[in-house]
């Protein structure tokens, strides 16, 4: 079927379910309700280029149950009108869009359970699983609405991409006989869909009408000719740089979701300095707010950056590769003129350092059983990378502004920028010393030895931060010791480990918890690599499965000298330089963060990414 249109459509915003239509951000949701209410085997179409099918019956053999309006759901204990409503058929719901203009688009599907909500512990037993298809292509298998979203009645936004080729796109739930059919109630089973919306992912091409013009004037062709010269010249010269930054981008397969810049400068409202929270050797990072409504994160590449390609194309190689919950993850990207841009979930409760380290305003006061499940988090996090995904990766900068705090402050890692593939072929990596002083280990501080014991020695650092309160570079409390590290070492050797709980916990805290945190932790920053632990071990030990070895770390002046050397040096070079202040990674290539940022950026609604 051939379907012939004066104009190409380029997006779609549909509130599914919805007798009315809602309005988001600006955006227009219509409400499908009034083309159709459902029912097997139906097929609705408009006006507007797009239509849904619906198929099956509920096994039930009670009308009312198949009644057309069964085929929509609606609570009154949603707030947000968007997900109050929605789409569920008992088979399949297959939505369509004719007359797009052909190319990549992003979909944006919203979902909430707001049908198995029943709080009996019998109800709570009820299970919606379904299948998700976008242009013929299983994106979702498995998905289970309330899982994916934490909870009942929780928005829930799932992002793709779909490749238009044929002007049509298709976006089909399927029920392929798994979950619960009757429990709440009988016929609760089957796919739901709360709004769909969908936007291009390119400028869109306007058709224009062409007239023949006749020249009337030798000059003006003359005009003409040199200003084409011109902006040819103009070009090259412009360009010229920009055609570096593009090679290096050349033949990238993205494998991710990809915005547009007028997405992206909608959601920042154009960049604006309001809305910067963050600023790190990579760049600026925004908060802004999709059309959906969704909150994120925009990291943009600095223009004085001289490694942002290699960063950029890292980091997104490296997490759109990744799923855990104590990884950040990244909804998509944007390469379009000279912008290259990062797009993230925004993290409510910015970054540990901020928490523990920044103004009083911005502080939280964590308590211990928070701080446990934290630094647990973490070390999961960590494991996931060395031994549990399919990359094996060396993550190179694990500090405290590279660990997100969710709303429930749950712990998740970023920037991967400076991340590595770790090759199990080879014992280490020698390579070109990245980081930031004060969490890098000494043995890849002074050669360049590079192995996930590297991130093991960087986490021991966290660990002692975070049970402490304290900043690794800037606290000893006298001259004679370097740093945290230095004066926890003194205080194992001393017997005294609990004098470096956080003053702020008086008396509240587990005592054989934090005793068992200190002792992980200087096990992680043994200065020996191989006497540090596995972070699955490292895990295992802060939970009480596993014993935590003896191992004391030498307090030898040879070993303790190799331990705090970087820093002595880093110190010594920032005093003959002029500098008072100690700015972390000032020797070695930096991550988009560093040890002091949560001084110097907006502190209103700061995120480190």
């Amino acid at each position: 079927m051939v379907i012939l249109s004066l104009a190409d459509w380029h997006s779609m915003y549909i509130n599914c379910g919805g007798t009315n239509d809602v309005k988001m951000n600006g955006t227009m949701y219509v409400g499908d309700a009034t083309s159709g209410l459902g029912g097997a085997a139906t097929l609705y179409g408009n006006n507007d280029n797009w239509g849904f099918s619906s198929t099956g019956d509920f096994r039930d053999d009670n009308d009312e149950l198949n009644a057309a309006s069964r085929y929509l759901a609606q609570s009154t204990s949603m707030s947000n009108q968007l997900y109050a409503t929605a789409r569920l058929s008992p088979l399949s719901i297959t939505y369509f869009r004719y007359c797009l203009e052909n190319g990549s688009y992003s979909v944006r599907l919203h979902f909430a359970e707001i049908e198995i909500i029943n709080s009996t512990r019998y109800g709570r037993l009820g299970r919606r699983i379904f299948n998700i298809y976008i242009q013929d292509q299983l994106v979702e298998e498995n998905f289970n609405i309330e899982a994916e979203a934490g909870g009942i009645l929780t928005p829930l936004t799932k992002h793709y991409n779909a490749n238009v080729t044929n002007g049509e796109l298709e976006i089909r739930f399927y029920w392929a006989g798994k979950g619960t059919q009757a429990i709440p109630s009988r016929g609760v089973h089957g796919p739901l869909i709360s709004a769909i919306s969908v936007d291009s992912n390119f400028k869109p091409q306007h058709k224009e009408n062409k007239t023949k013009t006749v020249p009337i004037i030798i000059g003006v062709v003359g005009s003409f000719l040199v200003f084409l010269a011109s902006g040819i010249f103009i070009w090259i010269y412009c360009f010229k740089a920009k055609s570096h930054r593009e090679q290096d981008l050349r033949g990238v397969d993205l494998q991710t979701v990809s915005f547009t810049l007028k997405q992206i400068k909608a959601a920042t409202n154009n960049f604006d300095s309001g809305n910067k929270i963050g600023e790190g050797g990579f760049g600026p990072v925004y908060k802004g707010q999709l059309a959906d409504g969704t909150i994120i994160a925009v990291k943009q590449l600095s223009s004085k950056s001289s490694q942002g390609n290699r960063e950029f194309l890292n980091e997104m190689g490296m997490i759109s590769c990744l799923q855990h919950p104590n990884l950040v993850k990244i909804y998509g990207c944007c390469i379009e003129g000279n912008q290259l841009l990062l797009v993230y979930e925004y993290l409510e409760n910015n970054s540990l350092s901020r928490a523990l380290f920044g103004p009083e305003y911005s502080r939280i006061n964590l308590d211990w059983p928070t701080r446990q499940k934290i630094c647990v988090g973490i070390a999961k996090g960590i494991a996931f990378l060395h031994e549990e995904s399919r990359l094996k990766i060396v993550h190179r900068d694990i500090k405290g502004t590279n660990v997100l705090l969710d709303r429930d402050l749950n712990p998740k890692i970023s920037d991967f920028g400076l991340a590595k593939l770790s090759d199990e072929d080879k014992t280490h990596i020698s390579t070109r010393i990245a980081g930031t002083i004060g969490y890098i280990a000494p043995e890849y501080a002074l050669w360049g030895y590079l192995t996930y014991k590297a991130d093991v020695y960087s986490f021991g650092i966290v660990a002692l931060e975070l049970v402490s309160g304290k900043h690794n570079m800037n606290y000893g409390p006298v001259d004679e010791y370097t740093c945290l590290l230095d004066w926890a070492c003194h205080l194992q050797q001393s017997g005294k480990l609990l004098e470096l709980v956080d003053d702020k916990l008086g008396s509240d805290y587990n005592k054989s918890e934090a005793e068992r945190m200190i002792k992980v932790a200087l096990l992680c920053t043994n200065v020996s690599p191989s006497l540090r632990p596995t972070m699955s071990d490292v895990v295992g030990m802060l939970e009480g499965t596993i014993t935590i070895p003896d191992v004391i770390p030498n307090a030898s002046s040879y070993n303790e000298d190799l331990r705090f050397k970087a820093i002595r040096d880093h110190r010594s070079y920032m005093s003959s330089q002029g500098h008072t202040s100690t700015p972390a990674g000032s020797l070695f290539e930096s991550s988009s963060t560093s040890a002091r940022d949560i001084n110097e950026t907006n502190e209103e609604s700061c995120i480190e990414v």
